[in-house]
C-alpha cells in the first residue's frame, strides 16, 4: 500500500513542479502587483510541494529496503530540483526589478503559459481528489478487514461452544444408554422374580391341597370307618 501512496504523491509533486518551473520566466516578464501576486503563488505552490515531499518521506517507513533506496534517491533529486527552482525564482525576482516592460510578443507567451498553468492546477486537483478517494477506500478496506476478523473470531467461538455442547450431548446419550441397559436388566430381574413367586404360590397351593386331603382321609378313617 505504501508504494501506491508514494506513486500518487509523486504524481502530485510532478504536477506542482511543472507549474512551478514556469514561474521564473514569467517573473522576468511581469512587474508591479502582478509580479507580487506571482511570487505569492510560487510560495504557496512551493509550500504544497514541500508538504508532498514530506508525505512521500513518511511513506518510506515500512517498505522493503530495496524499494526504499529507490524512493530515497528520487526524494533527494526532487528536493534538489525544488531548491534549484527556488533559487532561480529569487534570482528572477531580483533581475526583473531592473528589467523593462516585455515585448509585445511576450503577452501571447504569457497567455499560453497561464493556460498551461491552469491545466496543471486542474490536473493537480484531480490527483488530490484521487488521492483522497484512495485514502477513503483504504480506510473502508481496513474497516471491512476488522469486521471480517471479528466475524471470524465470533465464528470460531461459536464452533468451540457447539463442540462443547456436542460433547455434553454425547455424554448425556451415553448415560441414557447406560440407564436403558440398567432398566432392561431390572425388568429381566423383576420378570424372573415374578415367575419364581408364581411358582412358589403354585407349590404352596399344591402342598395345602395335599395336607387337606390327608387331613380329610385321617378324619374319615377315624370317625366314619368302622
Amino acid at each position: 500500500m505504501s508504494s501506491e501512496e508514494f506513486e500518487k504523491l509523486q504524481e502530485i509533486f510532478k504536477s506542482l513542479y511543472d507549474e512551478l518551473k514556469l514561474m521564473p520566466d514569467r517573473l522576468l516578464k511581469c512587474q508591479g502587483e502582478e509580479k507580487k501576486r506571482l511570487v505569492r503563488t510560487f510560495d504557496e505552490r512551493h509550500g504544497e510541494a514541500v508538504e508532498v515531499l514530506q508525505g512521500m518521506e513518511q511513506e518510506l517507513i515500512g517498505v522493503p529496503s530495496s524499494y526504499r533506496n529507490t524512493m530515497s534517491t528520487k526524494l533527494r533529486l526532487y528536493r534538489r530540483d525544488l531548491g534549484k527552482l527556488q533559487r532561480e525564482v529569487k534570482s528572477s525576482d531580483l533581475s526583473s526589478t531592473f528589467s523593462t516592460r516585455p515585448a509585445e510578443g511576450a503577452y501571447g507567451i504569457y497567455s499560453s503559459q497561464n493556460e498551461h498553468s491552469t491545466q496543471l492546477q486542474s490536473q493537480r486537483a484531480l490527483l488530490l481528489q484521487g488521492h483522497e478517494h484512495l485514502n477513503n477506500a483504504s480506510q473502508s478496506i481496513e474497516r471491512s478487514q476488522r469486521i471480517a476478523a471479528e466475524t471470524d473470531q465470533i465464528g470460531v467461538d461459536i464452533i468451540e461452544e457447539l463442540g462443547e455442547q456436542r460433547e455434553q450431548l454425547d455424554r448425556t446419550r451415553d448415560r441414557l444408554a447406560n440407564t436403558g441397559e440398567n432398566l432392561s436388566r431390572s425388568r429381566k430381574i423383576l420378570r424372573a422374580m415374578s415367575r419364581r413367586l408364581m411358582t412358589n404360590k403354585l407349590l404352596l397351593s399344591v402342598i395345602i391341597l395335599m395336607e387337606l386331603a390327608i387331613l380329610g382321609a385321617v378324619v374319615y378313617l377315624k370317625f366314619f370307618r368302622k
